[in-house]
């Protein structure tokens, strides 16, 4: 009964683990104003990134990594985008209307 103890108490860990959520990046364009602009964050290749993106407006967010990606922002809250990098590297994420860098990523292997 002792091993059924333990095993049980190993189940709960997994879901904890899984949760993590790697790197969350707060987005918010308003007015015309973008924030962040040029943050420097650090990551790790594979590790998921989420930019959770409140907006007034339409824009795109262009991740020029590898593989590229793109995600077109509407005028709303809430919005969720999610990636992985895989390979190593600085990352611009950039708001394509708008012309602002809003992070980098420094990659690393």
């Amino acid at each position: 009964m002792d091993s059924a103890s333990s095993a049980a108490t190993s189940t709960p860990q997994s879901p904890s683990e899984a949760s993590e959520p790697g790197l969350v990046l707060d987005v918010a364009i308003e007015a015309g104003t973008v924030s962040p602009v040029n943050e420097r964050f650090d990551a790790v290749v594979g590790e998921l990134v989420t930019l959770r993106v409140d907006s007034d407006a339409e824009d795109e967010l262009h991740i020029h990594s590898v593989p590229e990606h793109s995600f077109d922002v509407t005028a709303a809250s809430g919005q969720i985008f999610e990636f992985t990098v895989d390979v190593p590297g600085t990352v611009a994420i950039e708001l394509h209307h708008s012309g602002k860098t809003v992070a980098n990523l420094v990659v690393r292997p």
